[in-house]
Order: structure tokens, then sequence, then C-alpha cells
């Protein structure tokens, strides 16, 4: 067992991008956005896993828009092409799963 702290920096400071750990063929990301601040578009050659711990952000992938929020979990498909954009103060958790 692994007990891996994130700090809650939104209220201090702009974009936070974080690697958290990495095992196996997994790396978790720490990202904090504040309302507005966005991630240009890109992709990735793993399956990624978008879970918002707070906030709303919303996802442009491959042209189509969703709002991601602690009410659900985003997966993208190694690939994909997408952006996001901060909605509200937002903490998520990324985790890219290489196959």
């Amino acid at each position: 067992m692994e007990m891996i702290g994130t700090p809650n920096l939104l209220g201090e400071k702009n974009k936070h991008v974080q690697k958290a750990l990495s095992f196996g063929n997994t790396k978790v990301v720490n990202m904090q956005l504040q309302t507005g601040e966005n991630i240009a578009e890109h992709d990735s050659v793993a399956d990624v896993i978008i879970i918002v711990r707070s906030g709303k952000v919303s996802f442009s992938v491959e042209g189509e828009t969703v709002v991601v929020t602690p009410e659900n979990i985003l997966h993208m498909s190694p690939k994909e092409k997408h952006s996001l954009l901060a909605i509200e103060p937002s903490d998520l958790l990324v985790l890219q799963i290489n196959q």
C-alpha cells in the first residue's frame, strides 16, 4: 500500500500539473486549473481516464464536447485528439494506461 498526497493549490496559483505516481503501465497526473484555463489540443499513445475530484471541465474530444464533473468519468482511447477548458476551478486526476 502507498498513500499519495495531492496538494490543493486551487486558491494559491494558476495551472498546476504534477505527476503523482507511476506503477506498472500506468501514470497518474494531478491537474488543477482555474476558471478559463485550458490545455491545448493533443493526444496520447495511452488509454486516458479523467476523474474530476472537484469543479467542472469541458473536454473537446475528436470534435465532440462533453462536461466532466465529480459525477462522471471520461475515458479516451489512444490517439483521440482532445483539449480541455476549466468551466470553474477544478482538480482532476489523469490516468494514462499504456497497453
